[in-house]
Parts: structure tokens; sequence; C-alpha cells
């Protein structure tokens, strides 16, 4: 899986979470909307600042955007 989409997956997840517009989380951020835009389509790669811009207005650690999702079924193998 490609970095962004994982970049974009989480941000999408975590937007939605804090009940947050692409609007609001980009005036927070200082970024343009059309730009948090394309990093939630995984058309963008982000920069670290960006990605430190976006989890502090998030109230997460940057790591957080980062992290692949969990395989479903982990765990228990037959």
């Amino acid at each position: 899986m490609d970095l962004r989409d994982v970049f974009a997956g989480n941000l999408r997840r975590l937007r939605h979470a804090k009940r947050l517009s692409q609007d609001d989380l980009a005036y927070e951020a200082e970024v343009s909307r059309s730009y948090l835009s394309q990093l939630e389509k995984g058309a963008f790669y982000a920069s670290l600042k960006i990605v430190g811009k976006v989890a502090a207005v998030l109230g997460v650690e940057p790591a957080e955007l980062l992290k692949l999702p969990e395989r479903k079924g982990k765990g228990r193998q037959r």
C-alpha cells in the first residue's frame, strides 16, 4: 500500500472523528482547502511540516497519520 493512501485514509478518518470539515481543518492547519482535499484523495505527498500541522489540529501524534491499517482477523490463524 502506498504511504499516500495510508495518510489519506487516516486523515479522513481522524477528521471525521473530530467532526471537522475540510475547510475548518485547512484553516486551522494554515493550508488551502484544495491542498487538503488532494491530500485526502492521496494525490499529493505531504511534507513533514504539513503532517505536523495537521496532527496538531487533530490532537494526535504525527505517527497516527502514518499508521498502517490493522488487518482483519489478526491473531487467529487456522
